[in-house]
């Protein structure tokens, strides 16, 4: 980083007159990065601060949910830059092991070539290919939008050091007895072939059917209710509640299995409830986990009766069914022999489907590898509970511990070929040795290593410290661990960031990853709801750049940004920022035309003008909320209080008040032009990290140095003055009750009246002429005749309205309005007043007839003053 060094040719500073974002954004950014501003040097004796990027996945593409993430983030970290924080935004790519595995694979079947006919070594090294060509567009979408990443220390998930940081954890898991391979349960989509963890299957209602089916004859039978009939093929037993006395003689019998010749043993067990359906449940211990687990403490055999893609295997009239196709034909088998007893469709029930690509998902007994969570989770719930770590908002604690608490143990095998590969080997006589990052893998006849690959959370796990360096101790882990805070969305505390904090508090000896959790919600549109392709509301914020700039982006973003709450927006919105960026630039346009500067030192506060004191006093008061604000992740409130302070104080105010000072000259004009530099050059500092285009180019233009992105921050300099801001506030008042009036009176904003104003008394006589110029008073002549008199702040305010409207046109535009306003008054009043109305209407329509009344009646009051301030004819 440089030092913000005075350019050589700030004489005459000038601007366009227009601003043009697409001019402007490409060209500054490429100078930020050329010139080093992001990067971030662990030799530093400069406090540390530290954010991680959420790796996005290198298939990915910039969605308004990156942008809406990165905005927060890049406005962290270039305040913290400006405090004088060696500040680390660390980049990454996560090399999302399903998804980027089926792209490939879909360019693969175009050429009508399956990964199987390439290999495994020729597959990946394709992928790697792939990633070279076509992944990571979203690095260069980062660059559109403004993020101050260190670009220089750019990772990715499958990198060499990554992947020795994978090995490495892995061994020391496997050493501790924390990661195991044993068969159980798991989560399988029959469409990408592989485990997936509970965490990436969706739960939606779907409509099936519940078919009850009778299982045995007679007495010795019994009725089980099911929604998968295709299972019944592999089940083992039938379990009853040990207490239920309708089946207390079926229990250690055997009854007949409907179409498979089998008999299986009627168990009792008390996960059974007798309260539900008949009270007896059919046990599939291989495509159920709770049947699993009853299978387990009853020793059943497991039988599976669907291979991977869900085909069924069990020999028979069903082998080679898809499960779906088994299920109507199994049950149309079991109608035909009398079994049915009930069949209900459609039926509503929760269905689990995978998240990638929202096939149904399969439960499926299989060998997989495990993480015990037991003791990890254990520790990442202590470390909040301890105040090791704090969630932001606080009030997303309790999801948090409701997850880390009930943790079951994480399957994070995967059967897929990209990815970080299981380092285990096998040996001919059942040897299994995991190997470390430098550590030679056996060799010889009938070794060979594990087939699947790690699940794509257990690299990103690690994120926080690999992307540094470890399992070396560098200076970068040395400096930049733990991270800061975290800024991520609630919707991952569970895929991302739990894995975080139990891999970061293992790896790092008790050393949680980061210091806060800062959790944002979700963006959606403008009426609330979640955006989506198939809904036809999904937005490319690159579309909204490339329209509007990406400083309106940005702030319409970070300006609905409370904690932990969904993010709801609109095209309307944007256009709105994009207007908020025009009027920055066409008001510092103007001070620069003005004269404004910051050259020298402010003059003494005795020597400043109550305008100038007040402006002075305000924007302290505005640097102190903004940064509380940050300091408590509340972008929506910095972002608003920025905007109303910029836009109705500065520009709207205090640079209208001074433009009578300006004009006038002298002593006054100088000291007011030195104030106006300073505010502007403040208030773009402040601006600075939401919209950092803008800001940069009117900040130097204003200050010839270097560059805002390495400007010091503002500090609240203490000074107040209470007494400057109650007397610009009676100026306001004055100027905002006759600018009213001269509205109601269907006055043009331009047109000028003669006007007395009596300000004896008042702390108003110095700003006789800025008022005056702002309400379009002149001075009354011979022949003023006041025909409305406007008393307020004190003073009085009188005007002569006879030469500028129609009176009588007035009077009858007035006289209709008034009519139509008591109508409405007396039709509301009347259905008020209709107690049969009132017992039959919803409560939203009478609440809405309320809502008339009070308009009507705030109607008649306003009209008719209008009407009494008209001059007598």
């Amino acid at each position: 980083m440089t030092e913000n060094t005075q350019q050589s040719n700030h004489s005459a500073p000038e601007l366009p007159t227009q601003y043009t974002p697409a001019d402007v954004e490409g060209p500054l950014y490429e100078r930020w990065v050329e010139r080093g501003y992001f990067e971030a040097d662990e030799k530093s004796d400069k406090p540390p601060y530290t954010i991680v990027i959420p790796p996005p996945n290198v298939t990915g593409s910039l969605h308004l949910g990156h942008a809406f993430e990165h905005t927060l983030i890049d406005a962290l970290t270039r305040r913290k830059r400006m405090q004088g924080y060696e500040t680390l935004w660390q980049p990454g790519m996560d090399h999302a092991g399903i998804a980027t595995q089926n792209v490939v694979e879909r360019e693969l079947a175009k050429e009508g070539v399956s990964r199987h006919d390439l290999g495994r070594e020729a597959f990946v090294e394709r992928v790697w290919q792939w990633k070279g060509e076509s992944g990571g567009q979203i690095s260069g979408q980062m660059r559109r939008l403004g993020d101050g990443v260190a670009w220089s220390r750019e990772r990715f998930t499958m990198d060499e050091g990554l992947s020795r940081a994978v090995q490495t954890i892995f061994k020391r898991l496997y050493e501790d007895e924390l990661i195991y391979r044993a068969e159980r349960i798991i989560n399988w989509c029959p469409r990408c072939l592989t485990a997936i963890s509970d965490i990436e299957v969706e739960y939606q209602d779907d409509d099936g059917e519940l078919v009850s089916i009778r299982y045995g004859e007679g007495d010795a039978s019994i009725v089980v209710a099911t929604t998968r009939a295709e299972t019944m093929l592999g089940d083992t037993a039938v379990a009853v509640h040990p207490e239920d006395e309708r089946y207390a003689h079926l229990v250690g019998t055997e009854i007949e299995l409907p179409l498979t010749g089998r008999r299986i043993p009627v168990v009792a067990d008390e996960h059974v409830d007798p309260e539900f359906g008949t009270g007896a449940v059919k046990v599939t211990p291989a495509h159920d986990p709770n049947d699993f687990e009853i299978g387990q403490r009853h020793g059943l055999p497991s039988l599976a009766v669907m291979d991977e893609h869900a085909i069924i295997t069990a020999h028979g009239p069903f082998q080679g069914l898809d499960r779906l196709e088994a299920r109507s034909t199994i049950v149309g088998a079991l109608r035909a022999e009398g079994r049915i007893v009930t069949e209900k469709r459609p039926y509503t029930h929760s269905v689990g489907h995978c998240s990638r690509c929202k096939t149904t998902i399969e439960p499926r007994l299989s060998m997989q590898w495990w993480v015990k969570v037991g003791p990890l989770a254990k520790a990442a719930g202590d470390a909040v509970r301890d105040g090791k770590v704090a969630i932001h908002p606080k009030e997303m604690e309790s999801r948090y511990f409701g997850w880390v608490d009930n943790l079951h143990d994480w399957c994070i095998s995967r059967q897929l070929w990209w990815g970080h590969r299981i380092p285990v080997w096998y040996g001919p006589k059942g040897e299994v040795v995991c190997v470390g990052p430098d550590e030679e893998p056996p060799s010889g006849e009938g070794w060979h290593q594990d087939t699947d690959v790690l699940d794509t959370w257990f690299s990103s796990g690690l994120w926080p410290f690999s992307t540094l360096g470890w399992p070396e101790q560098t200076p970068s882990v040395e400096k930049f661990y733990p991270n800061s805070v975290l800024v991520t969305g609630y919707d991952i505390l569970f895929f991302w960031v739990a894995r975080m904090m139990m891999f970061g508090l293992y790896a790092m000896d008790g050393t949680p990853p980061f210091h806060t959790i800062a959790l944002h919600g979700m963006v959606r549109d403008q009426f609330g709801k979640k955006m989506s392709k198939s809904f036809g509301n999904a937005v490319n914020p690159l579309d909204w750049m490339d329209k509007y700039g990406s400083d309106a982006v940005r702030f319409t973003l970070a300006r609905g940004a409370n904690p932990g709450v969904d993010v709801p927006i609109g095209e309307d919105w944007v256009q709105g920022s994009r207007n908020f960026a025009n009027k920055i630039w066409n008001a510092t346009r103007f001070a620069l035309m003005n004269g404004a500067t910051v050259e020298g030192e402010l003059p003494p506060a005795e020597q400043l003008s109550a305008t100038d004191r007040w402006i002075l006093s305000r924007l302290n008061e505005v640097i102190a909320e903004v940064d509380a604000y940050y300091e408590d992740y509340q972008f929506a409130k910095l972002s608003d209080a920025l905007f109303h302070f910029a836009w109705d104080e500065v520009f709207d105010w205090y640079v209208e008040l001074s433009k009578t000072t300006f004009m006038a000259g002298g002593p006054a004009a100088d000291a007011s032009r030195r104030v106006l530099g300073e505010v502007l050059d403040v208030t773009l500092r402040l601006l600075h990290p939401i919209v950092p285009f803008v800001t940069e180019t009117l900040w130097t233009t204003l200050t010839g140095r270097e560059s805002v992105v390495i400007a010091e921050w503002p500090a609240d300099s203490g000074f107040r003055d209470a007494a400057a801001e109650r007397e610009i506030g009676l100026v306001q008042q004055v100027v905002t009750e006759v600018r009213r009036f001269r509205s109601d009176q269907g006055l043009q904003p331009g047109q000028k009246v003669p006007a007395q104003l009596d300000l004896s008394g008042t702390a108003l006589s110095a700003h006789e002429a800025a008022m005056r110029s702002l309400l379009r008073l002149q001075p009354a002549g011979a022949d003023f005749s006041a025909t409305a008199s406007l008393p307020v702040a004190g003073a009085t305010v009188a005007l002569d309205l006879s030469g500028a409207i129609d009176v009588e046109a007035e009077r009858k535009r007035l006289t209709k309005d008034l009519a139509a306003a008591e109508k409405e008054k007396a039709q509301a009043t009347g259905k008020l007043g209709n107690e049969a109305f009132l017992a039959k209407a919803p409560e939203k329509v009478v609440d809405k007839i309320r809502g008339r009344l009070e308009a009507a009646e705030a109607d008649i009051v306003r009209i008719t003053a209008q009407l009494a301030a008209l001059p007598k004819a």
